[in-house]
């Protein structure tokens, strides 16, 4: 007898329409659909999220039934899932997203004030800060992934892609609950006690140690028998980031066959390029809370200048754009970066002179550009953590940040799936990695082989 053929519609589940009304479908992607819906008991307005991988919505649902609670952090009101059907989510619907307000601030020609940009940043550091003091790394900041709502509260969404590096429930700290002022009231933004001292980062770093020992020796996805190094690459990355690479066996986008069979590596094939750290980028397998930090400053270039800090075309672009401004990565930008994956295999010529954030942030102050310098760091241990940043004296100096119900929250274009804050947005662009970066040299070396771009 053939297994009952699995349902992709979300409008053949009783269980659901039973007690939800489904509206509209407000976006799509590769591996998931989302729903406005209403919910009947109530009439609450929701969004219905029908995910197609497995991996991604047992980590979605996991990382978000941990987070309960977190003022920043997207609810999870419920989930439907049972064999052989796709798991459902059911969402608060957030209307629009800061890649939005991003987009409307540039129309307008004349940018976002300093005390929304602040105001922003603080949400956003709080989200990342819940998850983090959880040791959930997201994976995939983005503005597209940064929800808004009408009343200007900012919520971290999509955990597809997140990964939970401790025990759920695991907190560094606590015992010390920690408050932050929003909009006049206080909020819970995680644990710590700002008079006894945020967790040290000397603390942060042997905890993670710990962790990553553990997970080299026995760490396997929850519920399965499969690695995560060898399975995430087509639950997250794009077709064309696999299929037409001309460097795909080596580079970092896709896994290893024997870094595969190790049981706990992480993979590399994370996150949106645009937003991806360069220890991602170098195929690093061994990362932690660090490269969602890279990503947080890339977001918050992008607030000060309304235009992407590192926009790359294709992987090896990418990073040909950040070594043309941090300047060269080696061992005294980053000791132990030698020991990266894909170091030895892929080099630049040397950059001369490089001219460093402040030509990628223009007419921003000091303190700005400082601010986005504790976060776009080659060495990840030297990245500020969101806690330092919620203390940074930024944010206590004039224009302070103005309360939520100021924030201005642009109307989304209705009817477009690809304007919805629900869409899978992609920054990648095209994956035709060496067409742009005319003659390479290509060196044979006892392990392989090394390439040499201008």
């Amino acid at each position: 007898m053939d297994p009952p053929s699995k349902s992709w519609s979300i409008h053949t589940r009783s269980e659901i329409i039973a007690k939800y009304q489904i509206l509209e479908r407000v976006g799509a992607g590769a591996y998931a659909d989302v729903y406005r819906g209403r919910r009947l008991s109530d009439d609450l307005i929701v969004a219905l999220k029908e995910i197609h991988d497995y991996q991604s919505a047992f980590r979605e649902i996991d990382a978000l039934q941990i987070l309960q609670g977190s003022p920043n952090v997207v609810v999870l009101h419920e989930y439907f899932w049972r064999e052989d059907e796709d798991a459902v989510l059911v969402l608060e619907y957030l209307r629009t997203d800061l890649a939005t307000v991003i987009d409307d601030a540039k129309k307008k020609k004349n940018g976002l004030p300093v005390g929304e940009i602040k105001r922003w940043m603080m949400q956003i550091l709080c989200g990342v800060d819940s998850c983090h003091r959880n040791m959930i790394v997201h994976r995939d900041l983005k503005p597209g992934n940064l929800l808004i709502g009408d009343d200007g509260i900012l919520k971290l969404a999509d955990f597809g892609q997140a990964r939970i590096l401790g025990e759920p429930g695991f907190d560094t700290s606590e015992e010390n609950p920690q408050t932050y002022e929003h909009d006049g009231s206080s909020l819970q933004a995680g644990s710590g006690n700002q008079e006894q001292g945020t967790v040290l980062r000397e603390e942060y770093f042997r905890v993670l140690d710990e962790l990553k020992t553990k997970r080299s020796a026995e760490d396997i996805d929850k519920d399965t028998n499969i690695p995560d190094g060898n399975t995430s690459c087509l639950a997250t990355c794009t077709t064309s980031d696999i299929d037409d690479d001309p460097l795909k066996s080596s580079f970092s986008y896709e896994a290893r066959e024997d870094e595969g069979e190790e049981a706990g590596c992480l993979t590399s094939c994370v996150g949106t390029r645009w937003f991806r750290a360069p220890e991602l980028l170098y195929g690093s397998t061994n990362y932690g809370l660090e490269i969602d930090l890279w990503s947080l400053g890339c977001i918050f270039a992008e607030l000060l200048t309304l235009d992407p800090l590192f926009p790359g075309t294709a992987d090896i672009d990418q990073l040909s754009r950040i070594i043309n401004v941090l300047g060269n990565l080696d061992e005294k930008a980053w000791p132990g970066c030698s020991k990266l994956p894909d170091y030895g295999i892929i080099s630049f010529s040397k950059v001369e002179n490089p001219p460093g954030l402040e030509a990628c942030l223009p007419n921003r102050s000091p303190d700005e550009v400082a601010l986005v310098k504790k976060l776009v760091c080659y060495d990840p241990a030297k990245r500020a953590t969101a806690t330092e940043l919620l203390h940074d004296k930024y944010f206590n100096e004039e224009p302070l940040p103005v309360p939520v119900s100021e924030l201005h929250v642009p109307l989304n274009r209705k009817g477009e799936d690809e304007n919805s804050p629900w869409h899978d947005y992609n920054y990648m662009g095209s994956d035709s990695d060496l067409e742009d970066f005319g003659p390479v040299n290509i060196t044979k070396t006892g392990t392989g082989f090394s390439i040499q771009f201008p």
